[in-house]
């Protein structure tokens, strides 16, 4: 038997085994990557540098943009450098640290789409009280809880992933190390303490579902029983940049981890590990941008400034 603490390195899976492919690849990855620092900086910029857009929606837009740049940046750097100087190796370090804030900004930004859910119906269905309801102080206690339940949540599960030993070899079947890969290579029925663990985190999941979808049948049957056709399309368009986001996140993720086991496949997992890790980073920022006025002004306002800098 051999122990996890015994590997100095794992061995994460390659996109191509031709040098062709594997440039090829960190192409893609370097284009999607620049997208994703691009769309999400400019929107942290402009919501930071826009007093127009200092509200709660905006505030949680901006903390999305943050945990997006934070998730992209675990992943894909890793992977390219990998592509770009033709190895496969991540120190055992490195693999803990992709675990631990892979897993952490992961859960904060799934606890946050819930925020926003919520943030949404209080606006649709209680705009008198949506003041009092989301203040200041409220949205940073949100924001903040969103990012410790995060946090704690990544920790416990990386402290208890690391703890295991491992016997099954150090190869890591996806381009960047997760939970369930690593379970993989365990060698004792230990890993089914983490089992247990990531039954609880899916349940917590399961719950924060739940309040999102019942939050969005309140919203919904409040916007039917707006008068005005105008009424009704201006409500509509506050809610579904952030409903598309949800379901781009969900639905990316619960066909990577509850696809049945005939489905899954080396080159499937990882197609769908894209999809999951580094297309809603990536397309967050288009998704948000696209029917939103007060963002766009905002983004014209800051290209109008820096063009003005340049002359």
């Amino acid at each position: 038997m051999t122990n996890s603490s015994s590997f100095n390195e794992f061995l994460l899976l390659a996109f191509a085994d031709t040098r062709e492919m594997q440039l090829l690849h960190f192409s893609l990855f370097l284009g999607i990557y620049l997208a994703a620092l691009l769309g999400n900086g400019l929107i942290i910029t402009a919501i930071a540098c826009d007093h127009h857009l200092h509200t709660p929606m905006y505030f949680f837009l901006l903390n999305l943009s943050l945990l997006d740049l934070g998730s992209i940046s675990t992943t894909l750097p890793k992977s390219m450098a990998n592509s770009l100087w033709n190895t496969r190796a991540i120190s055992y370090s490195g693999c803990a640290a992709q675990v631990f804030f892979f897993f952490f900004l992961f859960s904060a930004e799934y606890s946050l789409l819930t925020v926003m859910a919520y943030d949404r119906y209080v606006a649709i269905c209680k705009p008198l009280h949506y003041g009092i309801l989301l203040d200041s102080r409220a949205c940073m206690k949100m924001a903040a809880a969103a990012w410790a339940s995060g946090f704690l949540n990544a920790l416990l599960h990386t402290a208890n992933t690391f703890s295991i030993p491992l016997c099954q070899g150090n190869t890591v079947d996806q381009f960047f190390c997760e939970i369930p890969q690593i379970l993989k290579r365990s060698c004792s029925e230990s890993y089914l303490r983490e089992v247990r663990l990531l039954v609880v985190s899916g349940c917590l999941s399961f719950g924060c579902f739940v309040f999102i979808v019942l939050s969005y049948v309140q919203i919904f049957t409040a916007v039917l029983r707006i008068p005005s056709e105008q009424g009704q399309h201006k409500a509509f368009s506050m809610c579904l940049p952030h409903l598309a986001v949800v379901s781009l996140f969900i639905s990316t993720v619960m066909f990577a981890y509850l696809k049945p086991p005939s489905l899954s496949s080396p080159a499937l997992d990882l197609v769908v590990a894209v999809l999951y890790s580094v297309v809603p980073p990536a397309v967050n920022p288009l998704i948000y941008s696209m029917r939103n006025k007060e963002l766009k002004e905002a983004l014209r306002k800051l290209f109008q400034w820096v063009q003005d800098q340049h002359q």
